[in-house]
């Protein structure tokens, strides 16, 4: 019999544990809980030397959520979520900083996003053929 109330205990409490935080969000009046609903919008950023994806290997890689409000850890979250904003999620897109001079030098960076952005899924991976021009397509969204 102990063991029995050891168990009921124990699920009450994960389900106490697991439930509580939606209790609140029932509660709420209706035109509050409209007010909070979003589309997901998660990504995780990566970049590395290579000419794909699949042969290069990530050197750096962020997290960057947009919604319900900027955070992760890319350096610059909100500024990258409104540069993304901006072009309404279309990577390619983001237009390049004007008046930037770079060497001709070919040493392929690989840039690639993965994960949701307003509820739908993405899959982007683009070479540049320098880490200048990498760093020229977009002002902060690559900046990590």
């Amino acid at each position: 019999m102990p063991k029995t109330a050891r168990w009921a205990a124990t699920l009450t409490l994960a389900a106490t544990a697991v439930c509580g935080p939606l209790t609140g969000s029932a509660l709420a009046a209706p035109e509050s809980a409209a007010a909070g609903l979003y589309a997901p919008a998660a990504l995780v950023l990566t970049t590395g030397h290579g000419e794909t994806a699949a042969a290069a290997t990530p050197e750096r890689a962020v997290t960057l959520t947009c919604a319900p409000r900027p955070f992760g850890t890319h350096p610059a979250a909100a500024e990258a979520c409104a540069e993304l904003g901006a072009v309404g999620g279309d990577f390619a897109a983001l237009a390049g900083r004007a008046g930037v001079m770079c060497t001709k030098e070919y040493d392929p960076v690989v840039v690639t996003a993965q994960g949701v952005w307003q509820g739908k899924r993405v899959a982007y991976e683009r070479t540049f053929p320098n880490e200048c021009l990498k760093n020229s397509a977009a002002s902060v969204l690559y900046a990590f």
